[in-house]
């Protein structure tokens, strides 16, 4: 008897102790003139084993592509309707009519994102973000949709007064009273998961002198003590998620979840975006997916999943910003990979943890795996039309004054003769004739910046001149 009392015990235990896998999705960013039609994205989501999506807006083509897919849905309303959502409850009421109501359930629209980043918006649009979110749920009760459809709203980790260690994280002070607790209030209400953008490559790249790139990669290392509660971390990425989860404990929000609306790392950026590169982003990504999908909580919150929407689908050429912007893509917008890395429980099962981010770059270069510390080099991406790499090509041979005698016939960095290779060659030596300043390695979006010396056959790379 007391023998199965203790199993019985033990069962409870267990069933409470335990936590179930989070989920991976992925952000269906269209920022470019390129990408495949959405039918084909559904196929390739499907392919991939993938089964959630976020998008950044409610395009009519998009949500009537991913109707009877079996494809989770979460869709935007904009910034930039925040005011009109916000002043007049018909606005959304019509709003959810024509872009939720018309496509759900064929179309399984699941969460809605009210705005993104609403904080850090320089039109100024914080003070409509709640009142925008109450009539969009409103609007949703109407329809009898409020049980089925989440609502949140993605803040960026500039939210955060404090974020190290991640038991001091907290609001900043002048969001908590306005626009903080009402909107958990109103998530507490619902049910929904405050939404959270976290780049553990921010973070890395401005702190690279004291943060490990292991560390910000999900790799071995010897982690870090919370001073405040304990509590070791081996990841940067979960500090920052439960840096958010002590601010909401702070306020006496324990009890919501977090879904982690966007996470990525760029295959390519700028010279002084450190760590940007291939090789670092299918660490990061690989590796995300293995502890998201292997039933692990963060060290605050251990028995609760995250669910992620990696970002981001496609590169997407037609974004502002640095170099890195246009680079976070898993796939290129032909639907080649830029990086092969597991994006399913079985995938991983099939991945050992060690070779993630390891020779997951398709390539016909191979990139070394010894350290060169504060270097980098210029490449191609061999994604690009052979059209653009050429005229690259031409450019950094003639206006441009790259040495390109090693890459002549006969001449040491000849072979391999392929376009991509001599492009590398050229683009490098543009890239260090120009001491690696910011926009010297991009010849019309075919190039980006890596941090380990590229090789292809017996060729090396010059780091400088």
């Amino acid at each position: 008897m007391a023998t199965l009392a203790f199993s019985f015990f033990f069962l409870l235990i267990s069933f409470f102790s335990s936590s179930e896998a989070g989920s991976v999705g992925v952000n269906y960013g269209r920022l470019a003139n390129d990408l495949p039609t959405p039918a084909k994205v559904v196929e390739l989501l499907k392919s991939q084993g993938l089964n959630r999506a976020k998008l950044y807006d409610t395009d009519a083509t998009v949500l009537t592509a991913f109707s009877n897919s079996g494809i989770k849905v979460t869709v935007a309303m904009p910034n930039e309707l925040l005011s009109n959502a916000a002043a007049d409850q018909s606005f959304t009421d019509s709003w959810v009519t024509d872009n939720i109501s018309k496509y759900y359930p064929a179309t399984q629209i699941e969460a809605i994102a009210v705005g993104n980043e609403v904080f850090v918006d320089p039109n100024n649009t914080t003070k409509f973000l709640v009142p925008a979110m109450k009539n969009v749920l409103a609007s949703l009760t109407k329809n009898n949709l409020n049980t089925n459809i989440k609502i949140s709203s993605p803040i960026a980790l500039s939210a955060l007064q404090s974020s190290f260690p991640a038991s001091s994280g907290s609001f900043k002070t002048e969001l908590v009273e306005p626009v903080i607790k009402p909107m958990l209030d109103l998530l507490r209400q619902t049910g929904s998961p405050l939404m959270v953008n976290a780049y553990p490559f921010f973070a890395y790249s401005a702190n690279a002198d004291k943060i490990s790139l292991d560390y910000a990669l999900f790799r071995e290392n010897a982690g870090v003590v919370d001073s405040g509660n304990g509590l070791k971390y081996t990841n940067l990425f979960d500090a920052q998620i439960d840096a958010v989860f002590a601010a909401m404990s702070a306020l006496q929000y324990n009890d919501v979840k977090i879904t982690v609306s966007e996470t990525g790392w760029p295959s390519a950026g700028d010279s002084n975006e450190i760590g940007a590169g291939p090789e670092n982003a299918a660490a990061y990504n690989g590796n995300l997916v293995r502890r998201v999908l292997g039933q692990n909580g963060t060290p605050l919150k251990p028995n609760e999943s995250v669910d992620v929407f990696l970002f981001a689908l496609f590169n997407e050429n037609q974004k502002t910003g640095p170099t890195s912007e246009k680079n976070y893509g898993l796939f290129y917008p032909s639907e080649k990979k830029v990086y092969d890395i597991p994006l399913t429980a079985e995938g991983v099962k099939n991945v050992p943890s060690s070779g993630v981010g390891k020779n997951q770059v398709p390539a016909s270069g191979d990139v070394a795996t010894t350290s060169h510390q504060g270097q980098t080099w210029c490449v191609a991406n061999g994604g690009s039309s052979e059209e653009k790499l050429q005229n690259g090509l031409n450019y950094a041979c003639g206006e441009g004054g790259a040495d390109c005698t090693p890459i002549q016939p006969g001449a040491t960095c000849y072979n391999p003769d392929t376009l991509e290779a001599h492009a590398s060659y050229a683009f490098n030596s543009y890239y260090q004739k120009k001491a690696r300043a910011a926009g010297t390695c991009d010849f019309g979006g075919t190039a980006y910046v890596v941090t380990q010396p590229p090789k292809y056959g017996s060729c090396e790379f010059p780091s400088g001149y």
